[in-house]
């Protein structure tokens, strides 16, 4: 019998946009905008099996990163339910979670205690974050000051030592110099090698998902399109996107 770590079940994510007006039809209509609706994704339900690596694949703006923040609790879903059993989950996204006034340390913990590890458990692995980040002297200076690239090695390391459940991977495997996207690369292929780890990937790069991933969904639109085999599915995907 199959045990799942992720259930998502008719989920619907809608956003509210303010329609463009200038300062005269603002004024002429009381200061009151209408808000235009935009439901970026569409009643989707999918089931990730404990210790898969479900690769997720859409042309830009299809709600693949608004999703995988609803599974992240990020988002509140408008329609639908997210179960993740219990388990505990971290998200690797460029400018999710980090403080920019603060440091780079000081982010380690912030990061490490909303994971919901404690003080204790995050001191005695700071070390290794900050060693594998390869941040040196600029783990003292704020979050502001970084690079994307940089920015992405301290996310990367913090969710790399500081180990969930299940990781959720938006892109970030593509930021940063060479030698770091190998280790990187090296690191998640290490860490979804335990059966007991759930990691879902978000990427444009049909190589990554190819050799990382069990499973594939594709979306478009914010609509289920397919979910099967890595070969099958991708290769359904690139026809269609030619």
């Amino acid at each position: 019998m199959c045990e799942y770590a992720i259930e998502v079940e008719n989920l619907s994510i809608c956003y509210k946009t303010l329609q463009k007006m200038s300062i005269k039809q603002s004024f002429l209509k009381g200061m009151r905008r209408k808000a235009d609706e935009f439901e970026a994704v569409k009643n989707i339900s999918f089931k990730v099996e404990k210790g898969e690596i479900l690769g997720i694949v859409g042309k830009n703006g299809s709600g693949k990163s608004t999703m995988l923040r609803a599974i992240a609790g990020i988002f509140s879903p408008n329609k639908g339910t997210i179960d993740l059993h219990g388990n505990s989950i971290s998200l690797l996204a460029i400018g999710v979670g980090f403080q920019a006034e603060l440091s780079g340390r000081e982010n380690i913990l912030l990061s490490g205690m909303l994971l919901g590890f404690s003080e204790k458990e995050i001191r005695a692995r700071m070390d290794e974050i900050i060693e594998f980040s390869e941040l040196g002297k600029f783990i003292e200076s704020p979050v502001r000051t970084y690079s994307s690239g940089m920015y992405s090695k301290l996310a990367f390391s913090i969710t790399a030592i500081l180990e969930t459940d299940i990781i959720l991977i938006d892109e970030v495997l593509s930021v940063g110099d060479s030698r770091f996207k190998k280790k990187s690369y090296a690191k998640m292929k290490e860490l979804i090698t335990d059966k007991n780890r759930t990691v879902v990937i978000v990427s444009h790069d049909a190589k990554t998902v190819a050799n990382l991933c069990t499973k594939v969904l594709w979306i478009n639109d914010g609509e289920f399109v397919q979910m099967g085999p890595t070969a099958e599915v991708l290769a359904e995907y690139e026809k269609f996107m030619a």
